[in-house]
């Protein structure tokens, strides 16, 4: 619950945040006539400011107080660049909005949001107040998750669910599309997410594929994309921490890229805390793999440039995981961020280079 003053009256509501934020323990309300000066400083101070005013004036306010977030200092680093993106998202997440039952929001001008939070939150909804940077998040992943992304390795769209990982960088897809398969009879999909992997293996012609996933919204998102592609005749996905039983010709796994600690639900997946979700992969490999089968490593170098992990340590882990390195194969990125100069990481960006390792015991 959450609670404040209104009127000179002690109030209270159901607080509400995907990303597992607790309420805040000081709230004042505020309306249109509140400066962005005033809101960013009680903000910052750690005063939560429920809104009563015209819904578009508060997404003008929060666009305000994101201006007035200072960036990391120049030469912060990895982990200065973490805690200043950290702090912003505590700032801006101090403006709240009330919701009435039913996925309503209690605002002037306010759009139709009941479809976009009932795919979050469920379809049980009592009046509640939650961050307005928090609905716009689920606005943005309710239009993903209805229009799609275009694969072109698939020749088709997956429709990511909010919390799950989206295909937009296609280079690791495209690898996964272009690289020999040690045969079609069966594979694994570590971590499958959005289902693409096991997708595209599908697609190839794997006449079997079982896809695993330890979140639940990963396995329904991969269930309903595969139902749409057709493909839940060759297609298994199920509910487990990495490996499935068995052996099988080919095991694939694209971790979670930069063994960091994950601020909310949503970073899982691309912080993988101590590379638990890499060494997972690489100490079950072998004993998951075929005698002639390969294991497919989706890594980018990202985490080598940035200092958080070298070369050596991972060929070390191959090593002590019982594998050797058959083959390599390499692409870089194709979004516009290695070319953003403003990016406080964008050496390392430039730098990056997404590999596809194939690993044999």
């Amino acid at each position: 619950m959450i609670r404040w003053t209104e009127a000179g009256r002690e109030c209270s509501a159901v607080w509400r945040s995907a990303l597992g934020v607790p309420p805040p323990e000081r709230v004042t309300v505020a309306d249109d006539r509140l400066p962005a000066a005033t809101a960013y400083r009680l903000a910052c101070e750690g005063t939560a400011l429920l809104w009563r005013g015209d819904f578009q004036n508060a997404r003008q306010l929060l666009r305000a107080m994101g201006r007035r977030c200072k960036p990391a200092a120049t030469g912060a680093g990895f982990h200065g660049h973490r805690q200043a993106q950290a702090q912003r998202a505590r700032t801006l997440g101090m403006l709240l909005i009330p919701y009435a039952a039913g996925h309503v929001v209690a605002l002037r001008r306010a759009p139709d949001v009941r479809e976009a939070c009932a795919e979050v939150h469920g379809p049980q909804a009592p009046a509640a107040v939650g961050p307005l940077r928090e609905l716009l998040g689920l606005i943005g992943a309710h239009e993903w998750r209805t229009k799609g992304v275009h694969v072109p390795a698939l020749g088709a769209r997956i429709h990511p669910h909010h919390g799950v990982f989206s295909p937009v960088r296609g280079e690791y897809v495209d690898l996964v599309a272009q690289a020999p398969l040690p045969g079609e009879r069966l594979a694994f999909d570590i971590g499958t997410g959005t289902g693409v992997l096991a997708a595209v293996l599908a697609r190839r012609g794997v006449r079997h594929v079982v896809a695993t996933d330890l979140d639940q919204r990963a396995v329904d998102c991969a269930g309903a994309n595969v139902a749409r592609l057709g493909l839940d005749g060759q297609v298994e996905i199920v509910r487990t921490d990495l490996f499935p039983p068995g052996r099988a010709p080919l095991v694939v796994c694209n971790p979670p890229w930069l063994p960091a600690k994950p601020f909310t639900p949503l970073d899982h997946a691309v912080y993988d805390p101590g590379g638990r979700m890499l060494g997972g992969f690489l100490g079950g490999l072998a004993e998951h793999l075929e005698p002639d089968g390969e294991g497919w490593l989706i890594l980018s170098d990202l985490a080598e440039h940035l200092g958080l992990r070298s070369r050596d340590e991972l060929l070390t882990a191959f090593e002590r995981a019982g594998l050797r390195v058959a083959g390599r194969m390499d692409i870089a990125p194709r979004h516009n961020r290695p070319g953003d100069e403003r990016d406080p990481l964008h050496a390392a960006r430039a730098a990056e280079v997404t590999s596809l390792w194939r690993l044999t015991p």
